[in-house]
């Protein structure tokens, strides 16, 4: 019975000490491993045909992603200085009102948008280079009512590895500002958002609808020359 209790609390002496080493070899975030992800160059979106105002209503993370702020572990760590909802909505918002797109509130907006954000930091890459990447998906909804719309933007870049740990959090940094920069580009210069804003007399015309018209020209044209006989 003594040997049992000795062979438990070695057991459990062990787990402790495994534990402290491991909270230990955690990163932590300093003012050298922590850095500032801002737009570096200004995004201007498309020309649209008609004035209209978006507003952002909500940006949710739905990476999975346990220690979002944590975008490199090795190296004792390197992290950003805010959520990345936070950032992505910073971004936007400015590049939105830059261009005067964006509305004053709800109310006064034409349309509404929730991004999703499904990555942001840095993805696997060769082992020979920092590979940044933000994901997002974002719903496009009418703010008079209708039919949502979902349109994918993502920004990638790549900058080479470095040596020194300074050198890395600055590649990071401009890693990841670069795919932001590349995501937002992509959504607002998009075809895709460009389609679902436009109005229904300038949306192109389908196939269907142009035989239907025909169809009906056609038909137009026997009832006249049946009354004029």
């Amino acid at each position: 019975m003594r040997l049992r209790y000795i062979s438990y609390g070695a057991l459990m002496s062990g787990f402790l000490l495994l534990t402290l080493v491991a909270a230990a070899d955690e990163p932590k975030p300093t003012l050298e491993n922590t850095i500032t992800i801002k737009l570096t160059n200004e995004v201007k979106p498309q020309t649209f045909p008609r004035p209209i105002k978006f507003f952002i209503e909500n940006v949710i993370d739905r990476s999975g992603n346990a220690q979002p702020m944590l975008v490199l572990k090795e190296r004792g760590g390197v992290f950003l200085d805010r959520q990345p909802t936070e950032i992505v909505r910073q971004a936007l918002q400015e590049t939105l009102q830059k261009s005067d797109l964006l509305a004053a509130d709800r109310a006064s907006a034409d349309y509404l948008l929730t991004v999703y954000l499904f990555h942001f930091g840095l993805a696997s890459g060769s082992g020979m280079e920092f590979f940044g990447k933000v994901d997002l998906n974002i719903v496009l909804k009418p703010a008079a009512g209708g039919k949502s719309q979902e349109i994918t933007a993502l920004g990638t870049s790549i900058q080479n590895a470095a040596l020194r740990k300074k050198n890395i959090v600055k590649n990071i940094e401009a890693n990841i500002s670069e795919a932001l920069e590349s995501a937002l580009r992509n959504f607002l210069r998009g075809t895709k958002l460009r389609d679902a804003v436009a109005s229904p007399e300038e949306k192109p015309t389908t196939s269907g609808s142009l035989q239907e018209y025909f169809r009906q020209s056609i038909w137009l044209i026997a009832v006249n020359r049946i009354q004029s006989a």
